[in-house]
């Protein structure tokens, strides 16, 4: 693995870690698309650090299990504003 690739990996992993940023939020503060951030987190991360891999992996799954709750209020936002 390069080593830029390596950093950008341990960074999106930090990022993650410190702010509980979905993959889109790390994706877009980091500039690279959701199937790279989700590459990065769910492949090369467990070679190069697992156990920041399972902290990470945590935070996603508690994201996903969240996520239908988000869109809810997304929606309600978009009507209540018409």
């Amino acid at each position: 693995m390069k080593d830029y690739m390596r950093e950008r990996v341990l960074a999106i992993a930090s990022y993650i870690i410190e702010t509980k940023a979905t993959v889109r939020q790390a994706a877009k503060v980091f500039g690279v698309s959701k199937s790279t951030v989700h590459k990065d987190i769910t492949e090369r991360l467990s070679e190069i650090n697992p156990i920041k891999a399972l902290k990470v992996k945590e935070i996603l799954e508690f994201n996903k299990a969240e996520r239908h709750i988000r869109g809810g209020k997304a929606t309600k936002k978009k009507y209540l504003n018409l």
